[in-house]
């Protein structure tokens, strides 16, 4: 059987940190683009891609934002499997006709998600899951037609149309991400909480949110059934 090829368009400003923790957690051959430098692949002829987080809002006014939209807009529609992360999940609730909105404050650190067991991207993880969290925007409004499969206090933490799902937390990050995101977050949050966030990053937590990372498997698996399918469609 042939590795998958998949397509990492990455969206980080601090690029090298975000490619190595899906690097990591991907078992495929992945090509990276760096989007906010204005990479992006030139065709579809990937089994599957995935968005990453970035520090930027998909609302703002920025050319490669802009072309990013296109390029995934144009994966979903060629049924490729797509799998959006933080700002990924919410480019893709955009891409497909959902709204994403400034919360006016930040979820971060490690909290509790849950799913509703039903979904095959979070399949074998417990329905309270322990998961790093580190944004400001969120998914106000799903696309038509989706459905949401994981949330919390904060709102959607996960939705799924079609081929294209994506997630609100961050199921890549180690502790060291976990620190230097937070340490990154100090001015914008009270000492009290800026503290309290950096304190929850110890080797319990982290080792209980490790169990999320089972959906990077998950996700291949659906890819490998979506190649499946379409070579025995041809």
């Amino acid at each position: 059987m042939t590795r998958l090829k998949l397509a990492l368009l990455n969206a980080a400003h601090k690029a090298v940190d975000t490619q190595r923790n899906f690097i990591r957690e991907l078992d495929a051959d992945v090509e990276v683009f760096h989007n906010p430098s204005g990479e992006f692949p030139d065709s579809y002829n990937y089994d599957g891609v995935v968005v990453t987080g970035s520090a930027a809002s998909v609302y703002w006014d920025r050319e490669w934002i802009g072309q990013l939209k296109t390029w995934v807009g144009g994966a979903v529609e060629a049924g490729l499997p797509v799998l959006g992360v933080c700002f990924g999940h919410q480019l893709l609730a955009d891409v497909l006709g959902g709204r994403v909105e400034d919360m006016g404050e930040y979820e971060i650190g490690y909290r509790t998600v849950t799913h509703d067991g039903e979904s095959r991207l979070l399949e074998g993880i417990d329905e309270s899951m322990t998961v790093f969290t580190t944004h400001s925007d969120r998914v106000a409004e799903t696309p038509p037609g989706s459905t949401v499969f994981a949330e919390n206090d904060y709102g959607v933490h996960g939705f799924r149309k079609g081929r294209a799902m994506g997630v609100q937390f961050h199921p890549e990050y180690d502790m060291e991400t976990a620190e230097l995101v937070t340490n990154g977050r100090k001015d914008q949050l009270s000492a009290g909480r800026f503290q309290q966030v950096l304190d929850g990053i110890h080797e319990d937590n982290y080792t209980a949110a490790c169990e999320v990372k089972q959906l990077f498997d998950n996700f291949l698996e659906y890819v490998e059934t979506v190649k499946t399918e379409r070579l025995a469609a041809d």
